[in-house]
């Protein structure tokens, strides 16, 4: 009976949960066995009929889940049991079976087979978030918002340029995806501590022609298992997208707030439920999912740290933490990126209500640019500060416009026109290089885009 949410589908891609599910994990087991006797083949260990039999044999229509779990039952060895059942169902071959092999040869290289799926999800959702923004950064380039810094609003910036930083932090985090790939992306054959000694004269050659078969990588050098720095690593990454993802996500949601109003999740308005008791209420829901569920992400990191501390060539505390932060890890963040690129794709953006908020400080939002001009003009910079600093706070306690108080003091107008500070006030007028970055920075990942071949 399904218990969490992952297993009742309520979280996760069913393309991502399916890399997981118990008959796919068994079955690239199978497939790292039937390589394992077509390598001993190749260098002349086993007879080719008994390798093209255990190949034939090594599949779930062959080797029955139930008879697994039943022989596991009374040995207590999973990798064992699936090893007992694939002899069973190959006859005579069924004696080279497992030949030369520890158990982790096989679950690393099946852990590698399996994260190199999970990766070409999660690295095509990347790629899909970061064209998403890359059309969004374009189409609200010039876009004038309130720029934030504690909460309080600061300088105009366009919502082109807040899209564009969350790209480019995307970008990073592909970048990041290919580097780790690399190193994760590893199996092995190298025996029980390491040394092949169980695999024969021709250990080197079976290791190299098992990770070709298979298409990954084999680790440099090993001990009972694949050193876990690689799975930290992975583990670490994982999680820093979807702490970017958390943070964008949060931005949405402060924005969408009703005394703010700038940005708004999509919301169904012929069918969806806001709230069980409050008609009005329009939450941002998948927002505040991305945020729960990055959590539970982020806590993986701990356990996957811990498990690269392991007594000599290897001990058994990996074991049972692997069973959930690789497919947790997997599973949720790829679920995160589909929600995220659901939610920017189809996000409310209210233009207008950004103008109001940029003249909710009535004209203070525009302190820096009268500041400047003063400057230019030959006055003391510290001493235009502390002049705007007072007449900012005079303008906010007479609930009066910041315009009005400029042209009422005798140092302001002594050195501005009223044209001159009418420009200063213009929120368009001081956006310095924001839109010209917005076009660097897109011309800059749909260069990256088409040396990676995505489009």
């Amino acid at each position: 009976m399904p218990i969490l949410p992952i297993d009742t589908g309520r979280h996760g891609t069913p393309e991502m949960r399916s890399i997981f599910e118990e008959e796919n994990r068994v079955q690239k087991l199978l497939d790292v066995e039937a390589a394992l006797a077509w390598a001993h083949a190749e260098v002349g260990d086993i007879p080719r009929k008994d390798a093209d039999k255990i190949g034939a044999m090594a599949s779930l229509r062959q080797v029955k889940l139930t008879r697994i779990k039943e022989i596991e039952r009374e040995i207590k060895h999973d990798v064992a049991s699936l090893v007992r059942a694939l002899s069973e169902v190959c006859g005579s071959s069924g004696r080279y079976v497992h030949l030369g092999a520890t158990s982790y040869d096989i679950v690393d290289t099946a852990n590698a087979l399996q994260l190199k799926d999970a990766l070409e999800l999660i690295a095509s959702k990347l790629n899909e978030f970061e064209k998403i923004l890359v059309e969004k950064a374009v189409a609200y380039k010039k876009t004038v918002m309130v720029g934030r810094t504690h909460g309080q609003h600061a300088l105009p910036i366009t919502l082109g340029f807040k899209l564009a930083v969350w790209m480019r932090e995307v970008a990073r985090h592909i970048e990041r995806v290919k580097q780790c790939r690399v190193r994760l992306l590893v199996g092995k054959m190298s025996g029980a501590v390491g040394t092949q000694a169980g695999l024969g004269d021709h250990a080197m050659k079976i290791q190299e022609l098992v990770m070709k078969k298979l298409g990954i990588e084999a680790a440099d050098i090993s001990t009972q298992i694949v050193q876990r720095d690689r799975h930290a690593e992975f583990a670490c990454v994982m999680a820093l997208i979807v702490s970017s993802l958390e943070n964008f996500a949060t931005e949405i949601r402060e924005l969408q707030r009703p005394e703010i109003g700038e940005l708004f999740e999509f919301f169904e308005t012929g069918a969806q439920v806001g709230s069980s008791t409050m008609p009005q209420k329009r939450n941002p829901e998948l927002c505040e999912r991305v945020c729960g569920l990055a959590r539970i992400v982020r806590s993986l990191v701990i356990p996957a740290l811990e498990d690269v501390t392991t007594w000599h060539e290897r001990d058994l505390t990996q074991s049972s933490t692997e069973r959930f932060l690789l497919p947790e890890t997997c599973i949720l963040t790829d679920y995160l990126l589909f929600l995220m690129n659901n939610i920017v794709s189809t996000l409310r953006i209210d233009e207008k209500r950004m103008l109001q908020n940029v003249e909710v400080t009535q004209g203070r939002i525009m302190s820096e640019a009268v500041m400047v001009a003063l400057i230019k003009k030959g006055m003391n910079r510290q001493e235009a500060h502390e002049l705007l600093r007072k007449l900012t706070i005079r303008s906010e306690l007479e609930r009066v416009s910041f315009r009005q108080v400029l042209l009422g003091n005798k140092t302001v107008m002594r050195r501005l026109t009223k044209k001159e500070i009418d420009l200063a006030l213009d929120p368009y007028g001081y956006l310095g290089t924001a839109v010209k970055q917005v076009d660097l920075m897109v011309e800059k990942t749909e260069a990256e885009r088409s040396a990676s071949g995505q489009k």
